[in-house]
């Protein structure tokens, strides 16, 4: 389940956790108004790269082969 950050007016910053499909918080539990922030997300690809590394069913190492045709 996602964790949403909101701004209180009142209280400041807090987090809820919340499903995708529910609607955004209006109010804080204090009744201020709060509004939904857009924070960075911690996900970050680093390396070589997952896709190369095996996802793609392919080689590994990511290179293309090319077909030659004999004469």
């Amino acid at each position: 389940m996602p964790r949403y950050e909101y701004q209180c007016q009142k209280c400041g910053t807090f987090e809820v956790n919340q499903r995708i499909s529910d609607p955004a918080l209006t109010h804080h539990t204090c009744g201020a108004p709060a509004e939904r922030l857009i924070s960075q997300n911690a996900f970050s690809l680093k390396g070589s790269g997952w896709y190369s590394d095996g996802y793609s069913g392919s080689k590994a190492s990511g290179s293309v082969t090319k077909s030659t045709s004999s004469d």
